[in-house]
């Protein structure tokens, strides 16, 4: 494993952190659990082949992450950072921080986290619940009593408020923000946070999914075929020197095997390669007509039909060629045997739920039908 500087903090940080929002999970009796038996050798693996940054918050896994990483991580504790995130949309007063940080204590069964995260804030909720509760206050009172030992925020907001925050929190030691090949949006303020000395951990090296799926981006940017899309993805964020780690969410034995390998490596690209895929990022700007990160911010929706799913067989479809497995997947969708599937598009009311909660800014009702009118051959 290759380590970086974290910022300011005199950290090493390893250049690839296990993101626990996606830990395997089954079903039992309706409810959702973390597959443990799966997930904590997972996470023991990842440490074992050098991972020290594990990336966790209230609400993944259906509630159930920091339970699971508290546990799996335990053995070795005080040799990995750990880090977890206050939800701002349970905030509703100064109070609400103190509360909700000792709640995550006992669940990740720490004495203190690592690098505590204001959870997806924009603009607007920095001035109004971090400036206006005083929570910057609430979060050195936590420094000073050794419960977190840096305060960090996850960014979802348009590009220049990037600084707007960073300027007035001289608190902040990181940000977690989105960054890969197809959303190159905060490049610019990601080279201006760590300017100003802070560590930048990025989410979503693989779009969500998007850069999973077989593809020819890999000819197209270098002019090989040799590199499957999903390496060539979280490679071209390691050559950005502006990143201290990417975060992957690793769903198997086997993606652990084969990203800590790559992080392994002193040069995941080449520079001349990096400026290169850069450049030919021109040649796929169709791909950005339906940009779904597959977050499930959106979710759930009052009528049950799943959001991110419906866009990845527009993905599937539009962006890679997959026709027929993408018409399979819609076929779940618009006439579920299985009520998994969620409901068909046909069940929006275009309540307008959804598109308030989407850090894209994606006309999710709007959208919908665009993508249901495109399967009206299913």
């Amino acid at each position: 494993m290759q380590y970086r500087d974290f910022g300011r903090t005199g950290l090493k940080i390893s250049q690839l952190g296990f993101g626990c929002m996606r830990l395997p999970e089954v079903e039992e009796n309706g409810a959702w659990r973390v597959d443990e038996e799966r997930a904590i050798p997972m996470l023991r693996r990842a440490y074992e082949l050098g991972v020290n940054y594990f990336d966790t918050a209230v609400m993944y896994c259906h509630g159930q992450s920091q339970y699971t990483v508290g546990r799996a991580i335990k053995p070795f504790r005080d040799k990995v950072m750990l880090s977890t995130k206050l939800p701002m949309g349970d905030v509703h007063e100064r109070g609400d921080f103190r509360r909700i940080l000792e709640q995550s204590l006992a669940r990740l069964d720490t004495p203190y986290i690592d690098f505590y995260h204001f959870h997806g804030i924009n603009r607007r909720v920095f001035d109004e619940k971090i400036m206006g509760y005083s929570l910057m206050d609430e979060a050195r009172r936590a420094l000073d009593e050794g419960l977190i030992r840096h305060i960090s925020f996850s960014f979802h907001d348009k590009p220049e408020a990037i600084k707007y925050i960073v300027e007035r929190g001289e608190i902040f030691s990181s940000i977690l923000l989105q960054y890969n090949l197809l959303d190159r949006a905060n490049e610019e303020y990601m080279a201006y946070a760590h300017e100003r000395g802070l560590g930048v951990v990025v989410m979503g090296p693989v779009a969500g999914g998007r850069l999973a799926a077989p593809s020819e981006l890999s000819e197209k940017l270098l002019g090989r075929a040799s590199t499957a899309t999903p390496e060539l993805a979280l490679r071209f964020v390691l050559g950005n020197r502006n990143v201290s780690c990417a975060l992957s969410g690793m769903r198997s034995m086997e993606m652990v095997e084969e990203n800590t390998a790559i992080a392994a490596e002193e040069e995941p690209m080449s520079e001349a390669d990096w400026v290169r895929a850069k450049t030919m990022m021109e040649e796929i700007k169709k791909f950005s007509d339906l940009y779904c990160t597959g977050c499930s911010y959106c979710m759930p929706c009052p009528k049950g039909i799943n959001i991110p799913s419906v866009f990845n067989c527009h993905t599937y479809r539009s962006v890679y060629g997959l026709v027929g497995p993408a018409k399979d997947a819609y076929r779940r969708i618009k006439n579920p045997d299985d009520t998994r599937a969620g409901s068909p598009v046909s069940a929006c009311v275009q309540c307008g739920a959804c598109k308030k909660k989407c850090p894209q800014y994606i006309d999710i009702p709007a959208k919908l039908r665009e993508v249901d009118a495109e399967f009206a051959d299913v």
